[in-house]
């Protein structure tokens, strides 16, 4: 490969340049002197990263900008490539390694501020941990029980579908390790950036759970190893009856297992480099530990260590209580009764009235415990024998008679402590598999993670599974079967039972398993809280958060103190069978999540998945996750819905408090990529009346400090989520997308908080446009993606708009209203929506009034419906009024209407109003005429001040006049009536006759204005607006709620100020009125 050499040549003359033909010098050093003040450009400020090294941001001059003089401006607030991959080779964002934990305490890094470079490899950064994790306390205690129990047949498929749930997720786990720079806190942080914060933090705290509990597991074996094995004298308690055996065992367990965690706790709390330069020694007493093993099963094909087992009959005999097997012996020439003898009889005659019945029936013999490889014991070992708790351990072959004995010499006998099955042995040996994630833990120290950890981890799988197989036979085919299945080796003499097997001597394995079991406990209550502590900082469980907090040099006081606690349960369960089932449920939770992640990621392709590991398959990780949840399920299925019980609580609960994080997880990819293919299914069409919802675009206004005007309208949207429909929030900036894009922002994020106050689940959008107008087109055009698009608009009632010099008050919401006319949406005006309750008021009792004067499609009738589905409007009912005309039968109405209503599943009352024609008021008169008067007015000026009063005044002393006039008024015009069919109590012939009235010094204009004579139209739609306004007010005044059909907005832009006094008469008097406009479409429908 070619190397490059770049040379500075600022030594270099300027005359050379100058030499070169059609070339000059150009100097970019005055360039780089230049003010760094903002010009007329973009504005961006030099952006502060990690990624920029601040030389750049201080030189001026500099050989890179000579040949990138194109791209000054980019680099004002870019990195250069050369400094970005700078920092992106020396950047990390890992815990501290174990070194650097030494060096914190010691305070080394205070005098040496120069880091060292990760310099683990594959063998002593993850194989070699791996090994030290994966064996453990139940291959020296439990696996020869286990092989004993299920037989060889049984226990190697126990191992096997153990094994293979492991590997399966070492492969997974590989995949997801080699994506990216794994961070130590190993699975957690797998499983929390793959899946998302929720499956994060509730996999991560099982996983911390299972962590403890192991502590408490190792705790409880090297308690079991100390006074079974090494010093049986150091008991405190002791049985004071036969049957008082279990439980002088489980106290001394608690006492001792509490005694050895405080000072493990002490331990680990001074400090963690004492853990870290024992556990070579730890690792050293594993591995010596097994070669011991395997050197006693080849010693045992030539000289077979001598550990005989007394019988009687079939039966095994406890050794500790005796030490000559046999019935009698001969001492001096004498037959005497032995102290075996003494055990089963109250004299020394051995007759049938002072003996065990069964001690006499039965011979007494001795077989020895360990045999050659070479021999037929490991054909007899194949098969299982699966116990009852207090039943004996029996040897197959051996004669026997069927008498029970005495129940009070059942403690001379091996009897079985617990009942045994297939599942529970499984539950018992999957800790034995379990460590694998300690490579990745250790990714921090790793020289190079993303090879070294699928090499290491693999590796060790396969190792330890070797190993476990090999055992398996081994134990098989040397050691008898009532040994096998002897737990606490009660007979070969209160030896362990694998260290009969081991060479040169029985205590090579005893000591090697009793250090070996202590620093795993260590090892367990380091890494434990360092996982809390992980979780609890980035801060998606509050009630954690006190966890994170740690010593100057970064230990988890805290958190160690609350493993602690944890552990203490598991240590005061005292027993290690009935821990051991808890833990690999945790661990199992933890695997399954694994595997399910880089399936997920698998499945999702995303363009950032791109695993350095090419040997997974998404088929491997589903097989892995099954293998989990059936293993679960398997070894106690009560445990396993404990388990996912506490995971399911978690995760709903990081979900309530509304995790926030992003770590670009699969779940949120597997998110993008249901929503995609559901909108592509999704047809762009109208839905089927079956499938219709609201599907809500609230307009929301803002003040001057971009604050909600109205958040009311946010809690009327969140009463209707019953609907299940989308909402958008939308609103407009006025002003200039270029200037005003962060004052968006900033809004749009007012908006977000203001959501997730009045708990409305749904999206928002700002637009900045120069006209609010065009701003709210845009929103009601534009809004939505594909199918999912809303439906309905609710806009907020202009408030204020007859005191509003500006005529953009109320044209702004006209023009709105014409184009959810236009585009064919529903329309929602809630008018006093300052009155309408909030999320946390109730209404105990009342009416929600609709009042049904045209049908729009039925959105009168489910709006009140999917209201009273919300606690607030609950206990409200539902009344249905519509209006009769003249020729209306309204009895059949009200029939008809109420078999509509069970139709369509609606409760209601049902009331029909008649509507009678009737005379024409003068107040009605007198309200067009000043309707028609102000829209006058501010057509034709645009008046000072003082003018305006002046009009003002000059109106008021008009309409005074007229009021005098119309009550000395008794005359009809039937002309007038005879065209439009309506009488009127004011007539055109007293207008006419009125004397002229002379107002003050008023302009010319303003005298005009007194002689307007009302449109009729006008006339007949402020009647209609009156009428129906005292009709619904004496039957709705009391109601919670009225809804009512708005009616349609004039064709002519000229009336549009008469239409806002026509709706503010329709609705005045009314507490709380939503005016609603359908869509033009069905949205309710009676058929299934």
């Amino acid at each position: 490969m070619p190397h490059f050499t770049v040379v500075p040549v600022d030594g270099q003359r300027r005359g050379d340049y100058d030499n070169l033909e059609g070339l000059s010098w150009v100097d970019y050093g005055e360039r780089a002197e230049r003010d760094d003040s903002d010009g007329e450009g973009h504005g961006n400020h030099r952006e502060n990263s990690p990624f920029l090294c601040p030389l750049e941001t201080s030189r001026g001059s500099d050989y890179y900008d000579r040949n990138l003089a194109l791209f000054e401006e980019e680099l004002d607030i870019r990195p250069k490539v050369s400094s970005l991959l700078g920092k992106l080779v020396s950047y990390t964002n890992l815990t501290q390694g174990a070194k650097e934990h030494e060096e914190a305490e010691s305070g080394e890094s205070m005098h040496r501020r120069a880091a060292k470079a990760p310099s683990m490899g594959t063998l002593m950064g993850v194989y070699l941990p791996c090994l030290q994790n994966i064996f453990g306390v139940i291959l020296f205690l439990r696996l020869t029980w286990m092989v004993g129990t299920a037989g060889v047949l049984q226990s190697l498929l126990i191992v096997l579908i153990c094994c293979c749930c492991t590997l399966l997720t070492a492969i997974s786990m590989s995949a997801i390790a080699t994506n990216g720079v794994v961070p130590a806190g190993g699975s957690y942080f797998m499983i929390s950036r793959s899946l998302g914060p929720e499956f994060g933090g509730a996999v991560g705290l099982c996983f911390y759970l299972g962590t403890t509990f192991a502590a408490a597991m190792y705790i409880l074996g090297a308690i079991e190893i100390l006074l079974t094995y090494i010093a049986p004298s150091a008991a405190i308690f002791y049985p004071t009856g036969a049957h008082d055996t279990s439980s002088a065992t489980l106290n001394n367990m608690r006492v001792y297992g509490t005694i050895f965690l405080t000072f493990m706790t002490l331990v680990v709390f001074v400090g963690v480099k004492y853990v870290n330069k024992f556990a070579s020694l730890f690792l050293a007493c594993v591995i010596i530990s097994i070669v011991s093993i395997y050197a006693g099963g080849i010693k045992s094909i030539f000289d077979p260590p001598e550990f005989p087992v007394c019988m009687l009959g079939n039966r095994t005999l406890s050794r500790d209580q005796f030490d000559v097997c046999a019935k009698t012996t001969i001492v001096n020439n004498e037959t005497v009764a032995t102290q075996l003898s003494s055990l089963f009889c109250h004299s020394p005659n051995l007759t049938t009235d002072s003996c065990d019945p069964y001690f006499l029936l039965n011979n007494v013999t001795e077989i020895p415990g360990i045999l050659s490889a070479a021999a037929s014991v490991l054909q007899e070992n194949l098969w299982s024998t699966y116990l009852e708790k207090g039943e004996i351990v029996e040897k197959r072959g051996l004669p026997s008679t069927d008498d029970a004995g005495l129940k009070e010499n059942l403690s001379l006998y091996v009897v079985a402590d617990i009942a045994t099955s297939f599942t529970v042995l499984v539950g018992i040996f999957f800790p034995s598999v379990t460590g694998i994630m300690a490579g990745s833990n250790r990714s921090g120290d790793l020289r190079d993670a993303q090879k070294s950890i699928p090499v290491g981890t693999i590796l060790a799988i396969v190792t330890t599974s070797l190993v476990y197989f090999s055992s398996v036979v081994l134990f098989g085919a040397c050691i008898e079967g009532v040994v096998l299945r002897d737990k606490y080796g009660d007979g070969v003499r209160k030896n362990l039972v694998v260290g009969t097997l081991a060479w040169p001597s029985p205590w090579v394995i005893v000591i090697g398993s009793f250090f070996s079991t202590c620093g795993a406990g260590l090892q367990s209550l380091t890494g434990a809280p360092r996982l809390l502590q992980a979780i609890a900082k980035d801060n998606i469980i509050p009630f954690l958060r006190v966890f994170g907090h740690s010593k100057a040099n970064g230990e988890p006081t805290w958190a160690l103190l609350l493993t602690a606690l944890i552990a203490e349960l598991g240590i005061l369960i005292a027993s290690l069978d009935m821990v051991a089932p808890i833990l690999s449920m945790f661990f199992l939770m933890c695997y399954l999540f694994v595997n399910l992640a880089c399936a997920v990621q698998t499945l999702l392709r995303t363009p950032n998945w791109r695993p350095r590991f090419k040997y997974y398959h998404w088929a491997l990780s589903f097989l892995g996750m099954s293998l989990c949840l059936a293993l679960m399920f398997v070894s106690s299925w009560y445990y396993a819905l404990v388990a996912m019980l506490i995971a399911g609580m978690i995760y709903k609960y990081i979900e309530y408090q509304g995790a926030e994080k992003e770590w670009g997880d699969g779940i949120r990819g597997l998110s993008l990529s249901a929503a995609r293919y559901a909108l592509l299914r999704l047809e762009e069409g109208p839905p089927h009346t079956k499938n219709w919802r609201p599907q809500l675009l609230v307009l929301l206004k803002l003040d001057e400090d971009l604050h909600v005007k109205y958040p009311r309208l946010l809690t009327f949207a969140s009463q209707l989520k019953a609907g299940k429909g989308l909402t958008i929030v939308g609103s407009v900036i006025q002003g200039s997308f270029l200037e005003s894009y962060g004052e968006a922002q900033a809004a749009e994020q007012t908006i977000k908080n203001m959501m997730e106050i009045e708990k409305v689940k749904g999206f928002c959008q700002v637009v900045v446009a120069s006209k609010v107008r065009e701003g709210l087109a845009h929103l009601i055009q534009s809004c939505g993606l594909g199918g999912m698009r809303h439906n309905s608009v609710v806009l907020g009632w202009p408030y204020g708009w007859r005191q509003s010099e500006d005529p953009r008050a109320w044209k702004t919401f006209i023009d709105t209203v014409r184009c959810t006319t236009a585009a064919h949406l529903a329309l929602l005006v809630p008018k006093n929506i300052a009155f309408y309750p909030s999320n946390h008021e109730r209404f105990l009792e009342g009416h929600i009034d609709v009042w049904w004067i045209v049908h729009d499609g039925g959105m009168l009738m489910l709006l009140p419906f999917l209201l009273r589905q919300h606690k607030v409007w609950r206990k409200c009912r539902m009344r249905i009024f519509t209006v009769a005309q003249m020729d209306d039968n309204s009895i059949q109405m009200k029939k008809d209407l109420a078999i509509f209503l069970y139709h369509l599943r609606l409760e209601a009352e049902v009331e029909v109003v008649e509507m009678h024609n009737s005379d024409i008021s003068a107040y009605t008169y007198e309200r067009t005429l000043m309707m028609e008067q102000r829209s006058q007015m501010l057509r034709q000026m645009r008046l000072t001040k003082t003018e305006r009063e002046r009009e003002a005044q000059l109106v008021k002393d008009r309409h005074s006049a007229l009021r005098l006039e119309s009550l000395y008024s008794d005359e009809e015009d039937e002309s007038a009536a005879g065209v439009d069919k309506i009488q009127m109590t004011w007539t055109r012939d007293k207008y006419m006759a009125a004397e002229p009235w002379e107002p003050g010094q008023a302009p010319d204009n303003f005298r005009e204005l007194v002689h307007i004579k009302p449109d009729q139209s006008n006339v007949r739609r402020m009647h209609t607006a009156v009428k129906l306004n005292e009709v619904i007010v004496t039957r709705s005044h009391d109601a919670r709620l009225v809804l009512l059909n708005m009616p349609g907005p004039p064709k002519n832009s000229d009336g549009d100020e008469n239409y806002m006094e026509f709706l503010e008469v329709l609705t005045e008097g009314l507490e709380r009125v939503l005016l609603v406009r359908g869509g033009g479409r069905e949205v309710i429908t009676i058929y299934s």
